[in-house]
């Protein structure tokens, strides 16, 4: 590892830090901000393109939290009124590219404009209800949505009878038995509310079998597992390894598995053929189920290859973070919800540590000027990330710092580990991820200051696009605001930068102006942080 040279930057007195305030020189269409400056307010495309994609029309993402509420799309109420299609397309584009954190949100539009537009934007939407609800879990949560926008008229029965008629019957087999209930729904209710007609035989067995159970004349061999599997509970004869001979015969997943019929042999079944996101949620699950233990050598060596396999990890798309959370839960030996314990093994362990750091080929960059300030004030240690088990805040730093590091150009980045001084840090892609975090625990330990990525940047003359906090606070302990210093930063250098802060162990954020279409806040810390931020600085958010 490098050596490297710590420079301890200190604060000016607030009368030389602040230097002209962007309050006394607003531009066109600026408004006043809640740190004293006038910021770009975010219009209602911009607002509704948030609630989509983050599930609030404001620049903050909440993990673990859902907001959906018309109180929270204030904004698709507002624009279903003027362009209703427009809104409709948005929502198909937003859901069918992936861009949503959670498609929720994206279902939630979709049932406004289903009951609040006008007859032709009804029309668009319901028309648009295939597109959008992919599978049955999601036709079921528009259901439960829509219902508070609207009754159940001729057009919404036509609209859930056309999901069933435009499904393919191969695939329809899987939505009925993977996908089976949700809130209260199945595809029985809907079925019997929606008629939809049958042009075939299949097709008509397959409504027959949703609604009665009876899959008389059925071959689909989805169907015909499931059926074995439901009827065959209870009985002597099914045991482990009939059950894991009909999972394997007809590639049935967990979710079509009875609960009391999901045997150690079923698990082993789903190590070799189920998909890779799904072999590294289920670790835990495995060995629970004493599989990945010293005496199944075999098999622990076959799920290490899986793990490792470079054009598996990139098919998936994987992010190394995804990958660092499997690795954080496995290595703990327990469950997220208590849900059994065990001993990791350390092939395991190794191939989870190597697969992340092959995963790193999966990240896009953004080409962008990026500065990174990295909390480590005395807080960030022990302290755990809201929405990631077994991750700690310092951890969650390190390997974000590593995942931009490996991703971005190194002329493009600067990193700054901040607590009330600023420490430049020399990361190099070529670390690993102990190396950073250790360097991140020898640097630090006071309080937190999260204006002190800005000024440091603007004390130095550094040019940046995007400024990204990692934190454990919403609290700032110095003379500006956070976003005093962001203002006095863009005066200072003539570059409009972008602010992301990311709370990861925190209930509330107040760093940021949620109206400024130049920040998001992020409150808690998962998966999918990483896509949603490189949206926002590729200007998608």
């Amino acid at each position: 590892m490098p050596k490297l040279n710590f420079h301890f930057f200190k604060r000016k007195p607030k009368s030389q830090a602040n230097g002209v305030p962007s309050s006394s020189i607003p531009l066109p269409d600026m408004v006043p901000n809640n740190a004293g400056g006038f910021s770009y307010e975010i219009d209602d495309w911009a607002k509704l393109r948030r609630f989509l994609i983050l599930g609030s029309e404001g620049g903050t993402y909440y993990v673990g939290e859902a907001k959906l509420t018309i109180e929270n799309a204030k904004a698709v109420e507002r624009l279903l009124k003027i362009e209703p299609l427009k809104v409709v397309s948005e929502i198909v584009e937003i859901s069918k590219t992936g861009r949503s954190a959670k498609n929720d949100a994206c279902l939630f539009a979709l049932a406004m404009a289903a009951g609040l537009a006008s007859p032709e934007g009804k029309a668009a939407a319901l028309a648009a209800l295939p597109e959008v609800a992919r599978t049955g879990t999601h036709l079921f949560t528009f259901v439960e949505y829509v219902q508070s926008f609207r009754g159940w008229g001729r057009g919404l029965r036509r609209a859930i009878a056309r999901w069933y008629e435009l499904m393919p019957p191969e695939k329809l087999a899987v939505q009925l038995t993977k996908y089976q209930q949700r809130n209260g729904w199945s595809h029985r209710d809907l079925l019997r509310l929606s008629h939809p007609k049958a042009d075939d035989t299949m097709r008509n067995s397959l409504y027959q079998f949703a609604v009665k159970g009876t899959a008389d004349g059925l071959e689909d061999a989805t169907i015909i597992g499931f059926q074995k599997l439901r009827q065959g509970v209870g009985e002597e004869k099914l045991d482990g390894a009939s059950v894991a001979q009909i999972v394997e015969s007809a590639k049935l997943s967990m979710e079509m598995v009875p609960a009391e019929l999901r045997f150690p042999e079923v698990y082993r079944v789903l190590a070799k053929q189920a998909g890779l996101e799904w072999l590294m949620r289920n670790l835990g699950n495995l060995s629970r189920v004493d599989l990945l233990s010293a005496k199944e050598r075999e098999l622990v060596d076959m799920v290490c290859q899986r793990i490792n396999n470079q054009t598996a990890l990139e098919k998936a798309r994987l992010h190394p973070l995804k990958i660092l959370a499997a690795l954080a839960v496995y290595r703990s030996g327990c469950g997220i919800r208590g849900g059994g314990m065990w001993t990791p093994q350390a092939a395991i362990v190794d191939a989870l540590d190597e697969a992340f750091y092959k995963a790193f080929k999966c990240i896009t960059p953004t080409g962008k000027r990026l500065c990174l300030g990295l909390d480590v004030s005395g807080s960030m240690v022990g302290t755990r990330v809201n929405g990631i088990v077994g991750l700690t805040a310092r951890e969650a730093c390190g390997a974000m710092a590593l995942a931009t590091a490996k991703s971005e150009p190194t002329a493009n980045l600067s990193f700054v580990a901040f607590d009330t001084n600023a420490y430049p840090l020399a990361i190099s892609a070529k670390q690993r991820l102990d190396d950073v975090v250790g360097l991140l625990s020898r640097t630090g330990g006071g309080g937190t200051d999260c204006a002190i990525p800005m000024l440091w940047a603007r004390e130095n003359k550094i040019p940046v696009d995007v400024f990204v906090i990692y934190t454990d606070s919403e609290t700032w302990a110095g003379e500006q605001h956070p976003l005093e210093a962001l203002n006095a930063y863009r005066d200072t250098m003539g570059i409009d930068a972008k602010l992301v802060t990311v709370a990861m162990a925190a209930n509330r954020i107040s760093l940021a102006d949620c109206t400024d279409k130049r920040m998001l806040n992020v409150v808690g810390f998962d998966t999918v942080t990483p896509e949603l931020i490189s949206q926002f600085v590729l200007g998608d958010l």
